[in-house]
């Protein structure tokens, strides 16, 4: 696609995510409950960086009160929880439950979950404090995923997110661009979007930490994951779609929200505050 033809198919759908949406973004935030995954091998993650160096799992847990204080600055400053976040392994469904339901009552809102994967019986123990589910699918091109995720097959979030529509949940997934996928396999994702009638959809751009694979891996171009915005919302108008930034890729903001997306994540707000960047 030449530069003229992305201009055009960005135009195209920023007026349909003004026609279907309006002009309000949101903020989003995940809400981390703990630094822990017991499968931690995802090529890209952060946390498993962090496995081999800790030693007792429980002390990776996070306090409740810092969970519920980050909660009720959300409130305050009109940015929505995105979900609640957890590595594997860590915290029993009962568990999950009672910190969703402190959270939802502090920001006096039902919230969404991306734990990992919840069988039935599990997604059944959560009422009305829980919205929607996230599925960690990570990546559109199914070749790569199982060499990005070796631990996190898609099968069983698959399976997961029609149990939680099923359940009269919201479901989701979340997509990390830039860890090498072949952009002719996006038409996998839309087929994926339309088998499951996923309400929401996050796009990541790859942050390259320290002690993983792609450690010395660049972030994606902004134009390329304003590209795959844009084609997602022209062929799912009514879907929310989220757009990752972070402190070295904030002029990704403009490009991805005129190409559809209608809610901000990852913004470094906290890491921003009292230094040269804010």
């Amino acid at each position: 696609m030449n530069s003229e033809e992305l201009l055009e198919t960005l135009a195209k759908a920023n007026k349909i995510t003004l026609q279907r949406h309006g002009n309000e973004v949101s903020i989003e935030r995940a809400i981390f409950l703990s630094w822990w995954c017991d499968k931690g091998d995802c090529k890209f993650c952060y946390m498993s960086s962090q496995k081999p160096r800790i030693k007792k799992p429980e002390k990776a847990k996070r306090k409740l009160s810092r969970i519920l204080a980050e909660a009720e600055i959300c409130k305050r400053i009109g940015a929505n929880i995105e979900f609640l976040s957890g590595g594997y392994g860590l915290y029993k469904p009962k568990e999950i439950k009672g910190i969703a339901e402190l959270v939802a009552y502090v920001y006096n809102s039902p919230i969404w979950l991306n734990v990992g994967v919840l069988p039935r019986e599990k997604l059944e123990i959560f009422g009305k404090e829980i919205e929607g589910i996230t599925g960690a699918v990570e990546t559109f091109d199914r070749e790569l995923h199982s060499f990005v995720c070796p631990s996190k097959p898609l099968k069983p979030i698959i399976e997961m997110l029609m149990n939680a529509k099923e359940l009269g949940f919201k479901t989701g997934i979340t997509i990390i661009l830039g860890l090498g996928e072949n952009i002719s396999k996006l038409e996998e994702l839309f087929k994926l979007i339309e088998e499951l009638e996923l309400d929401r959809i996050t796009f990541y751009s790859l942050n390259p930490h320290e002690g993983t694979y792609y450690e010395n891996f660049p972030s994606p171009a902004s134009l390329y994951q304003a590209f795959v915005i844009a084609k997602t919302r022209l062929a799912f108008p009514e879907i929310k779609i989220i757009s990752g930034t972070w402190i070295d890729q904030l002029p990704n903001i403009g490009i991805t929200l005129i190409a559809g997306a209608n809610g901000i994540t990852k913004f470094p707000l906290f890491s921003m505050f009292g230094n040269r960047y804010g």
